[in-house]
């Protein structure tokens, strides 16, 4: 079906005046936005392999956190930003400015010397990111009508998943191969091709209404989005929860948020529309978003301590594991998009997704210390499922009910709602991890260990109790070295000392599932106020007001 843009959009040089793109160069613009999608997504990921022997070549460990910090609050503080002016002026400019930043910041972080620098480069990177993962959703609201939007909302997240799937194993076969540079400078070739179909297949824009740009909009934002994402990522460790620094931080975020919130009533064109979330389908595709992203990344968080400190597996076996969910939530995606497209309705795969992610959730609680891999995998299957089936499910909903001239805007909240869903549950659940698991340990240790642990000093006490390190070879053989100057009697402690670990990891590890299985209630009861609204399939996208409440 062909969209209906003016003569002058087909014409030599692509000035229109909206993003919509003809058919001439739709698929080509397709190709470019996927592959936007799908190297701001590995960028995620493809580091976390390498981050070792990075840590060992540039020291640092203490800021190595930070690598990824740093591009995560990038991402999510431009994501809104990028979706509202490209509504303004087109999407083209900013993916252009958007690869370019990503490209030198790739460079930048290939060449770095010291922790400090690559710190750097990286939330450098987070800012073209955050151009490169807030529009491919809206490009394809610009490429076709609500109705074929269910199978290439699939396919976007099928990239996404398939990006998770390749990111760790990539990561260590360049480090292992080449070096850990080549990491970052893997990005550029294809990043530049993208930047070439971006240029050639996107139309620009020509607007003759005088736009008035909400600074002070995104200034309040990002006050409020920082503190509070450096809150939670200190929460615990660095800082105590109740120490002043974190009480600050959560003090002046607060304050911002007030601000941000009074800005945005009277803005001309606020950054983001609190009317948004008067619709009651929005407000609740918005919720699922955020506890979806929850639990997923509850899940990808303990799940490798899990298989690496129960189960016995190495750090390479322990990342194939994670594949089956992604297998699973690619298929999910794809078959949920054809399936939207092809029936034009929504309401009954959003919530047997919702189901099987609660399903999926609850089968990970039963995990023990004596479960299989093989369960782990079964349990990670239908839970990918589920989350498969939910997320190009609410990118589809949520353009279906604004008019055309936001879609940019509305996808960039809901992306910015699906960054902050895993920004602040990862942090915030591995000190919670860390936190249970030094409570339940000296309670699984025997007399004789329980009495030798309660001797040790703090800050051995906080060693022996630390689940990453102990699941780590090193740690493990640091500890074997404790155990063997005890004597005759030293190898016998230790396998008793290890036993107690993986009991204390175990039921550690099932209480943050059962964190997971609240997201994933709660994401299931949200989609119960997710109206069935018709998707338009005869017409490229009408203008409204909004659309039901």
């Amino acid at each position: 079906m062909r969209n209906p843009l003016s003569a002058a959009g087909r014409q030599a040089g692509r000035i229109q005046t909206t993003n919509q793109i003809s058919d001439d160069k739709r698929w080509i613009a397709l190709v470019a936005v996927m592959i936007a999608m799908f190297f701001s997504s590995l960028d995620q990921t493809v580091v976390s392999t390498a981050m070792p022997v990075i840590i060992s070549e540039l020291k640092g460990f203490n800021l190595y956190a930070w690598v990824f910090t740093g591009y995560i609050l990038a991402t999510s503080v431009t994501v809104p930003l990028y979706g509202r002016l490209s509504d303004m002026y087109g999407r083209k400019p900013f993916y252009i400015f958007g690869f370019l930043v990503f490209l030198v910041g790739s460079a930048v972080a290939g060449m770095s010397t010291s922790i400090q620098m690559l710190i750097f480069a990286r939330a450098f990177q987070g800012v073209g990111a955050g151009a490169m993962m807030s529009m491919p959703r809206a490009t394809i609201g610009d490429i076709f009508n609500p109705r074929e939007r269910g199978r290439w909302m699939g396919m976007i997240m099928g990239v996404f998943g398939l990006s998770t799937i390749i990111g760790p194993a990539l990561g260590g076969w360049i480090t292992d191969h080449w070096s850990w540079h080549w990491v970052f400078y893997i990005n550029m070739p294809v990043a530049l091709i993208a930047l070439g179909m971006v240029m050639y297949a996107l139309p620009t824009v020509r607007t003759d209404h005088r736009h008035h740009i909400d600074w002070w909009g995104s200034v309040t934002l990002a006050a409020f989005l920082v503190p509070v994402l450096l809150a939670v990522t200190w929460g615990g460790s660095t800082y105590a929860w109740g120490s002043v620094q974190e009480i600050g931080l959560f003090a002046f975020s607060a304050v911002m948020l007030v601000s941000f919130l009074l800005i945005e009533r009277s803005a001309e064109e606020p950054i983001i529309a609190l009317e948004f979330f008067k619709n009651r389908t929005f407000s609740s595709a918005m919720i699922v978003t955020l506890m979806v992203a929850m639990s997923m990344f509850a899940v990808m968080l303990v799940l490798p301590i899990y298989v690496q400190g129960v189960l016995g597996m190495n750090a390479e076996n322990s990342g194939y594991l994670m594949t089956p969910m992604m297998l699973s939530f690619i298929v999910a995606s794809i078959a949920g998009g054809q399936l939207i497209t092809r029936t034009g309705k929504y309401k009954t795969l959003v919530f047997v997704g919702g189901l099987a992610m609660v399903l999926g959730s609850l089968l990970l609680t039963r995990l023990s210390l004596s479960s299989h891999w093989s369960d782990v995998v079964v349990d990670m299957v239908v839970l990918g499922l589920g989350i498969g089936s939910l997320m190009p499910a609410m990118g589809v909903i949520v353009q279906n009910i604004f008019p055309y001239r936001v879609m940019g805007a509305v996808n960039a909240t809901q992306q910015m709602g699906n960054s902050l869903g895993g920004a602040i549950a990862s942090p915030i659940l591995g000190t919670v991890l860390a936190a249970s698991f030094a409570r339940l340990l000296p309670e699984r240790l025997p007399g004789s260990l329980s009495r030798m642990f309660a001797t040790l000093s703090p800050a051995q006490r906080k060693a022996f109790s630390d689940p990453q390190g102990i699941i780590s070879v090193p740690g493990q053989n640091a500890i074997h070295q404790q155990f063997r100057a005890l004597g005759p009697q030293g190898e016998a402690l230790f396998r008793t000392f290890l036993h107690a670990v993986r009991s204390a990891l175990t039921s550690s590890i099932v209480e943050l599932f059962w964190v997971g299985v609240i997201f994933s209630v709660l994401a299931l009861l949200s989609t119960f106020l997710i109206r069935e609204i018709q998707l338009k399939q005869n017409e490229f996208f009408r203008e409204g007001s909004g659309g039901p409440k």
